[in-house]
């Protein structure tokens, strides 16, 4: 345990110098705040004068007990302070502070509790500001959390113990390993998060069986191998979103949500979106919808000669496959699509969460600035998401791959997160002015494909509506909202975790929940209120429910077999679009 070798380290009464230090940095960031606030209300400082007393004399006095039970304990003695109150944030319990040396050794159990109580006053202080814009106050609440987590003293080598003790342990080796991490690192331009060297696509990643049967500029179609002798009339089209690679959906074997599809007996094809490169710097929101998804639905009916098909839409390109479906409505094509799934997807931006606070014009201007030779390099991106929630997958590994040295683990998920793809600069600068400042989406009329206006209202195409209770990328309350547009029959769905999680969940694996209604609710409320509980996950729902709109068998032949129709293979699956950078 860490405290063995602390127990050891002669352990130094803070000076004065060290507290008024302490005391001006939390000036200065007070500082920070007050003079954002005013900027953002032209020079009015929007605090509650009250409201601002209570907070700070309850942080003085929460401090003032702080030190009076660390001088009660003997200062720096062997005995650690009396534990704070329940009720005060000293004692909030956090992972970040899980070695017992947080608590029983008085200097970090002094640092730990000082750090708390200021991160709750500098928070609570954010909170306070009366008056700003929503949209402005909720960039400063976010701005005010990534600092102090960015601050905790967990990030520090000097004042992390499980970092001192690894350091005494290993004779600093741990810093060596962490600094070849954190070059390697600097040299890419990106944080890893888990060994690269693990995984390869196509092996043990991506490695469902299939062929591409069709490349365009913008995609390949993948057609993958059925094992069944039978197999649902309707095939499913899948539709992953482009900010990432398809394989989220055909992880090793055990998670693949491809493999476990084809085993239902579906026929699956696939879309692989390219990664944007310079000839793609006009591609805009026709082309991912016209060129991308009609043109996909189909190919893939005239290749199995079938008058429609069953899609899923993922994220991003849930959003667009509502405005292909509005689209095919508009054009009295509707009958193309026989259901649509939606994977925590959004199509009213209103309440998009911490996504909206980097849509304001400097934050466009920068992805302008970024977008070099026409596109944006998703390496930008996958750090935007990561920012999202920094104390776990920014600080958690700048303490465990940096500061202790510890090898990557080899993990699935965490490879595909790292496994960026570029974006169309005009499409990306579209999707966030269009989609997520201006909301018009849900604006009928507001927006058009190839000269068509489109309405979500127009819908009627049955849906299956999925969200995650913890999605911090498209938020409940915001994925809910497209239950308010569609005009046809809906299911909604509630999983257990978050945004990736919440979907990639095999019922082998015997993990999560989801929540459902028999009957659909008129609001959000009414349907948490309403909801069964049911242990696991919630794929075989959506296939019950696939298989509820139209469950004829026809036997795997011809143009059912990948490749054996009139679209021959162009290459294997997962095919070369997932490798192009």
């Amino acid at each position: 345990m860490a405290m063995d070798r602390l127990e050891n380290i002669e352990p130094h009464m803070p000076t004065l110098v060290e507290m008024q230090q302490w005391t001006q940095v939390i000036g200065r960031a007070q500082q920070l705040m007050l003079e954002q606030a005013a900027g953002a209300t032209g020079g009015h400082l929007p605090f509650d004068p009250a409201t601002v007393s209570r907070i700070q004399s309850s942080f003085a006095n929460e401090g003032l007990a702080l030190w009076q039970r660390f001088l009660d304990a003997g200062g720096m003695l062997r005995d650690a302070p009396a534990p704070a109150p329940e009720d005060s944030p000293a004692a909030r319990k956090d992972r970040r502070f899980a070695d017992p040396a947080w608590t029983s050794h008085p200097f970090y159990d002094l640092i730990r509790q000082s750090y708390l109580l200021t991160s709750d006053y500098l928070l609570r202080m954010a909170d306070a500001v009366d008056g700003l814009d929503p949209k402005q106050k909720a960039k400063l609440r976010f701005a005010t959390g990534g600092f102090v987590d960015a601050m905790a003293p967990s990030n520090f080598a000097l004042t992390n113990p499980t970092v001192v003790e690894k350091t005494l342990q290993s004779g600093g080796e741990n810093l060596v390993k962490g600094l070849q991490h954190m070059l390697a690192d600097l040299e890419k331009g990106q944080l890893s998060h888990t060994d690269g060297t693990a995984f390869e696509v196509g092996r043990n990643i991506a490695a469902t069986p299939g062929k591409v049967v069709k490349e365009t500029p913008l995609y390949q179609l993948i057609h993958y191998e059925p094992t069944t002798d039978k197999v649902l009339e309707t095939p499913l089209l899948i539709f992953p979103p482009w900010i990432n690679r398809f394989y989220i959906l055909d992880l090793s074997p055990e998670k693949s949500f491809v493999q476990w599809a084809v085993d239902q007996g579906l026929s699956v094809f696939l879309v692989s979106w390219k990664s944007a490169d310079a000839s793609m710097k006009d591609l805009g929101w026709d082309d991912y919808i016209l060129r991308g998804q009609v043109d996909a639905i189909d190919t893939v009916r005239d290749l199995l000669g079938v008058r429609n098909v069953h899609t899923i839409g993922y994220c991003v390109a849930g959003t667009t496959l509502a405005a292909t479906l509005a689209l095919l409505a508009a054009r009295g094509q509707a009958e193309k699509v026989a259901s649509a799934t939606f994977f925590t997807a959004q199509v009213d931006f209103s309440k998009a969460g911490d996504l909206c606070l980097f849509v304001d014009d400097e934050q466009l201007k920068l992805v302008e600035q970024l977008s070099t030779g026409g596109y944006l390099d998703g390496r930008y991106m996958a750090a935007t998401f990561n920012l999202l929630r920094g104390r776990d997958l920014i600080w958690n590994y700048v303490v465990n791959n940096y500061l202790l040295g510890q090898d990557y683990p080899p993990f699935d998920l965490l490879y595909w997160n790292g496994d960026t793809t570029n974006l169309p600069a005009r499409w990306h600068r579209d999707y966030l002015t269009q989609l997520y400042r201006d909301n018009l989406l849900v604006q009928p009329g507001a927006l058009s494909i190839d000269g068509t206006p489109i309405d979500l209202r127009k819908i009627e195409t049955p849906a299956y509506v999925q969200a995650g209770r913890e999605d911090h990328i498209a938020p409940l309350e915001s994925v809910w909202k497209m239950m308010e547009h569609l005009s046809g029959p809906t299911r909604f769905l509630l999983a257990g975790s978050g945004h990736i999680a919440g979907v990639i969940n095999p019922p082998a694996a015997g993990k999560y929940q989801y929540w459902s209604c028999a009957e659909p609710q008129p609001t959000l409320d009414d349907f948490i209120a309403a909801a069964t509980e049911t242990k696991g996950s919630w794929w075989p729902d959506w296939i019950e429910w696939i298989r509820g709109h139209g469950e004829k068998n026809v036997a795997v032949r011809g143009g059912r077999k990948p490749g054996r129709g009139k679209l021959k293979a162009v290459e294997d699956a997962p095919g070369s679009y997932v490798r192009t950078r």
